[in-house]
């Protein structure tokens, strides 16, 4: 009894160190930053209890609802373009081209670097006076504008940045997916007279639904807290133009130590991407195809 009941125990003993660092220092977070949104914390002195007050405070706040459209706003152009370029590329990529891996390690160097370098990187092409992009524009007589200080296209700039860095990591997903679909069923669909097109949306579209669904949900997430970025590349400027949830509670906790409130905001972000995720999987039966 005592070596069937060790054995039974066992893998959980080799889980425990994780369990523990997950219960201490993420659940624990969780738990306690759930109760620090219900009272006003400037760190300096104890916290005061308040109840509801922070989040009255986020609802009649006319910039957290600048910077609640922001995000919205940036997650509407990065997740369509961030799902459809990696699609496009692994494609592209599983045609079976010359220097295939080539160009497999090259798509995916940015996932492996990190954002903060990468949106330094950026940053100096950015530059209207000596960066790249304007400098490439010029060449075919277009006047390129300033990216990082237009409140017009900061927030387009950051998309790029971030559909550039995560490019390789969704392609490798959808490449997996691509190489698990049956090759007979292009061959079934060619000898019906199916062409190129129609073979996509008819054959590889279908049976790659579940990987898209699955890139689309972390895309949507990750998009969601976007931190990088905007603490590298605009501060949350030009004007707020680009000032983010993620951003705004790093303001908040850390450079007006409203503790509380930044609490509050947090919450409030995990709330609508909890929302929006839940309302995927709801919908996925109606567009997700499992064979």
């Amino acid at each position: 009894m005592k070596r069937r009941l060790f054995k039974a125990v066992e893998p959980y003993l080799y889980l425990l160190p994780t369990i523990i660092g997950l219960l201490l220092f993420s659940a624990g977070s969780v738990i306690a930053t759930f109760f620090v949104s219900f009272t006003r914390w400037p760190i300096v002195t104890a916290p005061k209890w308040i109840g509801l007050g922070n989040y009255q405070a986020i609802i009649q706040s006319d910039l957290f609802w600048r910077v609640f459209w922001n995000t919205l706003y940036f997650v509407v152009l990065a997740v369509p373009l961030s799902v459809s370029a990696s699609l496009a590329a692994a494609v592209l990529v599983n045609r079976g081209v010359r220097g295939v891996r080539f160009f497999r390690t090259v798509y995916f160097l940015p996932v492996v670097s990190s954002m903060v370098a990468v949106a330094l990187v950026w940053s100096y092409m950015y530059n209207p006076e000596y960066g790249m992009l304007n400098f490439l524009l010029s060449v075919i007589g277009m006047q390129g504008p300033a990216w990082l200080s237009d409140a017009r296209w900061a927030m387009p700039a950051m998309v790029i940045v971030t559909v550039w860095k995560g490019l390789g990591y969704s392609m490798v997903i959808f490449l997996a997916g691509l190489q698990n679909i049956p090759e007979e069923l292009y061959e079934a669909a060619a000898l019906d007279g199916a062409g190129p097109s129609r073979r996509f949306w008819r054959v590889t579209f279908p049976l790659l639904s579940p990987t898209l669904f699955f890139v689309l949900v972390i895309t949507l997430i990750n998009s969601f807290q976007v931190f990088e970025q905007t603490y590298v590349l605009t501060r949350g400027g030009p004007g707020n133009a680009t000032l983010t949830l993620s951003y705004h509670i790093y303001e908040n906790a850390f450079s007006f130590f409203r503790m509380g409130y930044a609490a509050a905001v947090s919450y409030v972000l995990f709330a609508f991407t909890f929302v929006i995720t839940l309302i995927q999987f709801k919908l996925q039966h109606r567009w997700v195809f499992y064979g």
